[in-house]
């Protein structure tokens, strides 16, 4: 994640980034349940997904879930292995998606009060 917090808010107050909460535990421990996150939706216009980048993508096979998963590989088909940080497999299975369901990169985590 990149951008200071104060520079994203000004983003998201002017419809660059689109603000998302997180359900499940797919990332902890960097994301956990009720954090929000923003994300740029236009991150992936004129680059390619880095290994590494936090996205949130579609679900291949559930229409209109979305996923937030890390980048962990890309394919020769184009298609990129996203996983969460989560160790516990139950929680974490990786899934390989086609370039065209990511949506776009997370660019700041806002925390939530526990």
């Amino acid at each position: 994640m990149q951008g200071s917090n104060s520079k994203e808010i000004l983003l998201w107050l002017i419809r660059l980034r689109q603000r998302y909460r997180v359900t499940g535990p797919s990332m902890r421990p960097l994301l956990t349940t009720d954090d929000e996150v923003l994300v740029d939706l236009r991150a992936y216009r004129r680059q390619k997904p880095c290994i590494g980048d936090i996205v949130i993508a579609q679900h291949p096979t559930q229409a209109g879930l979305l996923i937030i998963k890390r980048v962990k590989g890309v394919h020769e088909n184009g298609n990129y292995h996203l996983q969460g940080d989560n160790s516990d497999p139950s929680q974490n299975s990786p899934s390989l998606i086609p370039a065209q369901l990511i949506q776009g990169r997370v660019t700041s985590l806002f925390t939530s009060a526990t």
